[in-house]
């Protein structure tokens, strides 16, 4: 069995500092409850479409993810982040998986970049998996797992990955009622859908907290992380709402 856990995180736009430090403090939190792996949400260290990408984005390694690095060896524990990656002239809506003494086994770009996203984001063009201890690791992030993009998904798990993970934004309008439009179903079909096809486990985690800047400024990110198991099966669904942040724990 492997214990992972789902940090459904605030992020705040712009304030990288502070998003860092809610992290550490989170990989701490992580291990303290003796997982082996904790998932970050997406762009969590400035915010999903946040402007500020465009100024705060570093190179992958780097400064930011150095700390996190720096956070998964002091703990000793597997830690999945995305962030935003500097390259030359692009930044990239990435995702990376930090082993416990701090190595970065596996970095992906995301590819399914949504054209309201494409002001900031440059495609990413590769997937790969990461072979560790706890069994193969995927890596995709957020859309690259839409019931259009499927592929990507699909072509993870014929690479050997027994295990997908995906930081996402899962944003609603500001004024969504979660009791009158349940959030959650594409994300159902999507992960459902790949659990049943390869016999893996699909775990997504989606930040907390509403949206400051940019193209989608004045929604709410709400949560609602969710982890599949093989035939479909849900093993866990974190709590829906702006302000609903957890540590999620869940043995698969």
């Amino acid at each position: 069995m492997r214990r992972i856990a789902m940090a459904q995180m605030r992020v705040e736009g712009g304030l990288i500092d502070k998003n860092l430090c809610q992290v550490v403090n989170t990989i701490e939190a992580a291990a303290t409850n003796n997982c082996d792996i904790v998932v970050l949400p997406e762009c969590l260290d400035v915010g999903w479409t946040h402007p500020s990408a465009k100024i705060e984005a570093q190179p992958i390694p780097g400064p930011t993810s150095q700390v996190i690095s720096q956070a998964a060896a002091d703990h000793h524990i597997y830690v999945v982040a995305g962030l935003t990656e500097r390259v030359d002239q692009h930044i990239y809506n990435a995702a990376i998986l930090v082993s416990p003494s701090g190595e970065i086994l596996l970095k992906h770009r995301k590819i399914n970049v949504l054209d309201i996203a494409r002001d900031i984001y440059s495609i990413g063009d590769t997937l790969s998996v990461a072979e560790t201890e706890l069994g193969t690791i995927g890596l995709n992030i957020c859309a690259d797992n839409f019931p259009s993009s499927l592929h990507f998904a699909r072509s993870l798990a014929s690479m050997g990955a027994d295990l997908l993970l995906s930081p996402c934004a899962w944003a609603v309008d500001a004024d969504h009622d979660n009791v009158k439009d349940p959030y959650g179903s594409l994300w159902l079909e999507s992960y459902g859908t790949i659990s049943k096809e390869y016999d893996i486990t699909v775990i997504g985690v989606s930040n907390v907290g509403n949206i400051t800047g940019g193209v989608w400024q004045g929604r709410k990110c709400i949560g609602c992380s969710l982890t599949v198991g093989p035939g479909a099966e849900v093993i866990a669904q974190a709590p829906y709402g702006v302000d609903a942040e957890t540590l999620e724990i869940v043995e698969v």
